[in-house]
């Protein structure tokens, strides 16, 4: 007997991604690990297929008391954590406004909380036609749609005239449009907007009828290069109008390494103190209503990494390294692409690299047959350079140029 209610949902026997990774893992027990390359993990492991965990977040973690990871946590996250969050988020930049912030269990949960407060049943939801897979699940799940612009262009470049289209056709159903835009370090493609690409955006959401809620998917961040670098486009969001209010999805899972501790936070930059404080109230009231409070354990750590100058110094270090090192794969999986005479979509730095083709699932199951596991995609092949080393980034780049070309 059938007793749970799809409510307009498609819901699938297995996660899709998952299934594939366990797959992967069940033909690596079969083969052993040099046999198989597993290019589906979005967690950051080492060349020998080993979960990376920064030494000095490890460090700080064994330093925690019983009441750092047993006791309740506040609403919105300890006060240091939500300090931590900020810092993390702005670095040496201070927007000069309202800034509030929710914690949230992972970058997902500040999903969750925009979908649920800056949108309306039956709403659609805008963002890129490439783009992680749980977006369009997390609309359904709040009885709304997946919108989206074209990402690039036929000349591989941001395509600002589509999402101005986009704009403009949903501004004629809804008063206000809630765009999620995954940057830097997107996933599934690795692209990151150039300041270039900022202004355009500016241009066309400043010129938008309606209201404008802007949440920027920034999970990959710490991972996507230089740390004042990838956050040079912060000083263009105060150029803004007040039609547009922005928020900001926070990883700390990622930037720490500690996947499994499930932990961000959703924040907003706003001149409005009405904007922020409206923020802050939905945003604790929808926390409190789904999951209640977060990991405690996971908010110690952060609070203690940021508020203390030498662990922070060598957390960055540390992380600078391994951020070295996907760079160095996905530079190594597009050489060995372009090689074959094969392009990937547009990448610049990340967990991701995206090739684009016909027949994603049928080249998919040939490479499984090659002991090699991607994951299909709508309109290409996602690659994950953060889960196996350059000699194998390499060798899958050849498996995929000989299916595809």
């Amino acid at each position: 007997m059938i007793y749970a209610k799809e409510n307009g949902r498609v819901i699938p026997e297995e996660d899709k991604v998952f299934a594939l990774s366990g797959r992967a893992k069940a033909r690596i027990a079969e083969k052993g690990k040099a046999a198989v390359v597993n290019a589906t993990v979005g967690a950051l492991l080492d060349d020998e297929g080993e979960l990376v965990v920064l030494t000095s977040v490890s460090e700080a973690i064994k330093t925690l008391k019983p009441a750092d990871y047993a006791e309740y946590a506040p609403i919105a996250g300890t006060p240091d954590f939500k300090e931590a969050v900020k810092k993390a988020i702005f670095a040496d930049y201070d927007p000069g406004c309202q800034i509030e912030a929710c914690a949230t269990p992972g970058g997902t949960g500040s999903l969750k909380i925009a979908i649920a407060n800056y949108s309306e049943p039956g709403d659609k939801i805008l963002t890129h036609d490439w783009c992680w897979a749980n977006y369009k699940n997390i609309c359904k799940e709040h009885g709304r749609d997946l919108a989206t612009f074209r990402f690039f262009d036929e000349d591989g470049k941001f395509d600002a005239d589509d999402l101005k289209q986009q704009i403009e056709e949903l501004s004629k159903s809804q008063d206000q449009i809630l765009l999620m835009l995954n940057t830097p370090a997107h996933n599934p493609t690795g692209y990151a907007l150039s300041l270039e690409d900022w202004d355009r955006v500016i241009e066309v959401l400043n010129g938008s009828a309606v209201k404008i809620a802007l949440l920027l998917d920034i999970a990959y961040i710490d991972y996507a290069g230089e740390d004042d670098e990838v956050r040079a486009f912060l000083p263009k969001l105060a150029e803004l109008k007040e039609n547009v209010f922005v928020m900001f999805g926070y990883s700390a899972s990622k930037t720490l390494t500690a996947y499994g501790m499930r932990c961000g936070a959703i924040v907003c930059m706003s001149k409005d103190k009405e904007a922020a404080a409206e923020f802050k109230k939905t945003a604790e009231y929808t926390a409190r209503s789904t999951w209640s409070n977060c990991n405690r354990a996971a908010q110690v750590v952060m609070g203690k990494v940021y508020s203390d100058p030498e662990l922070l110094e060598k957390v960055r270090s540390e992380r600078r390294t391994y951020r070295d090192m996907l760079l160095a794969r996905g530079r190594a999986f597009e050489r060995a692409l372009n090689e074959e005479g094969v392009k990937s979509v547009p990448f610049v730095a990340g967990f991701f690299v995206t090739v684009e083709c016909d027949d994603p699932a049928g080249v998919c199951a040939k490479l499984e047959d090659q002991d090699i596991f991607c994951l299909a995609l709508p309109k290409g092949i996602r690659v994950s350079v953060a889960s196996m080393s350059e000699a194998k980034c390499v060798k899958c780049a050849k498996a995929i140029a000989a299916l595809i070309k």
